[in-house]
């Protein structure tokens, strides 16, 4: 595998940006690796971050690149900071940055696919409610879209940080334009599915997991709930675990052994 970490001015933010980037590389003189590559242009996997992380996360805390390196997957891990992956009321526009600047951009720096069927979104926590955001709002950019312990509930996520006190609360206004009011938005993941089911909008793959012990288990069984009320098609999966990295590195492997990645 390559790694490359790649820092450039973003139009849609107004600064400067930096992702990292795992590509595919065939090798079998590796000490430990045995690498695969495809002609051509690769698949790849956008793999999001947390509420407290930045792009070099999943790198530092997970065996990522051994996970992907027989798949021959590229991983592109970019910096949204704490936006919740929004168009921010009082902030960078990082929603239309991670839609529409970030995979032209790639596209122009490395050989990624732009094929709806080659590309994958996923990520943890705040991320694993990104990946669910932009496969919902954008579904004919993505094939699959996976969870790890995500916000999927977002507004009853809000409401719980809200009683909890300001301090907990503090912040929110500065990302989304009415946080008070998210029932029912663009932010709201069961209405974003909800107008895409009513629409017959062909839907990416959704896979979901968290763990049993993670504080935010009530909002992935919301979910879950919702799915299969509303006739969405969701895998969903729990096991022993809290909010912790210890459960996402192994259940990222469960995810990239679930992505319909084509031979």
């Amino acid at each position: 595998m390559a790694f490359i970490q790649c820092s450039f001015f973003s139009e849609a933010l107004e600064m400067s940006s930096t992702i990292n980037v795992i590509l595919p590389q065939q090798t079998a003189a590796q000490v430990g690796m045995q690498g695969r590559s495809r002609d051509g242009r690769h698949p790849v996997l956008w793999l999001l971050h947390g509420r407290t992380d930045d792009h070099t996360i999943w790198m530092r805390r997970t065996s990522i690149e051994r996970y992907v390196a027989e798949l021959g997957l590229a991983v592109v891990m970019p910096n949204v900071h704490l936006s919740w992956y929004q168009d921010m009321a009082m902030g960078p526009r990082y929603f239309t940055y991670l839609a529409e600047e970030l995979p032209r951009l790639c596209r122009q720096f490395f050989p990624l696919s732009d094929r709806r069927e080659d590309n994958f979104i996923a990520g943890l926590s705040m991320g694993g409610y990104g990946a669910f955001l932009h496969a919902l709002r954008h579904p004919e950019n993505f094939a699959a879209a996976a969870s790890l312990s995500g916000a999927l509930d977002l507004p009853g996520y809000l409401a719980m940080r809200k009683a909890e006190g300001a301090s907990a609360y503090a912040g929110m206004k500065q990302i989304f334009h009415a946080p008070d009011a998210l029932t029912g938005s663009d932010a709201d993941l069961c209405a974003l599915a909800t107008r895409a089911l009513k629409n017959g909008t062909p839907l990416p793959a959704l896979y979901a997991c968290c763990g049993t012990e993670d504080f935010l288990y009530e909002g992935n069984q919301h979910f879950r709930q919702f799915a299969a009320d509303a006739g969405l098609p969701l895998t969903y999966e729990e096991g022993p675990g809290t909010h912790q990295w210890a459960f996402w590195d192994q259940w990222i492997q469960r995810v990239l052994t679930w992505l319909p990645l084509q031979s």
